[in-house]
């Protein structure tokens, strides 16, 4: 960093060489706003300021990190997958409906927009996924990261009589992408409530 600021998880710092500056953001850098919307959807996510000059290194858990370009456009992701970004992307919260809540992450999820880049955690190398107009893809909850571009998403549940019988595949739940943009998936799953069905 030359002088710029940077918005990372708090508590994500490793290591860094220069001059740097730290503070904690409330409501996931959105304000007072965003801290009562946040605590209304359940999506928590605690972010810290950084600005300096110099080099900084940020990490969670070993995680895999995957750098996200954006220009002008916006990338929904799970906030637990959300490392850090540039001061000039906006995060925010919106809505997923039953994805978010098969996944176990509440029916809320990060935005974030603007120009800029975001990094992303993921177990494991990422998996970037195109989706095309008449190719839909479908993914597991768990295995699930983000999205970016003119996406629409839905629920599918293969739940049937031989699930509960103990025989299904234990691929009961599947968000189903259509449209034209791209998914990030990791390969290896958390565990979701539609992985406990």
């Amino acid at each position: 960093m030359d002088g710029e600021t940077v918005k990372a998880k708090n508590g994500s710092m490793v290591a860094y060489d220069g001059e740097m500056a730290f503070k904690k953001l409330s409501g996931g850098g959105e304000g007072l706003r965003g801290m009562v919307t946040r605590r209304l959807t359940g999506e928590q996510m605690t972010l810290m300021e950084v600005k300096g000059r110099g080099v900084c290194y940020f990490a969670d858990r070993a995680s895999d990190i995957n750098l996200v370009q954006l220009s002008g456009d916006k990338l929904h992701v799970e906030a637990t997958n959300l490392l850090c970004t540039d001061s000039g992307l906006r995060t925010g919260t919106t809505f997923t409906g039953l994805r978010g809540a098969s996944q176990g992450n509440g029916l809320f999820t990060t935005t974030v927009e603007g120009t800029g880049q975001a990094a992303l955690m993921s177990d494991g190398p990422a998996v970037v996924l195109r989706v095309a107009p008449g190719m839909p893809l479908q993914v597991d909850p768990g295995a699930y990261i983000a999205h970016q571009g003119s996406l629409q998403q839905s629920f599918q549940s293969g739940v049937n009589f031989r699930t509960f019988m103990g025989e299904g595949s234990g691929e009961s739940f599947q968000i189903r992408f259509e449209g034209d943009g791209l998914v990030y998936v990791q390969p290896s799953e958390r565990n979701t409530v539609g992985g406990e069905i």
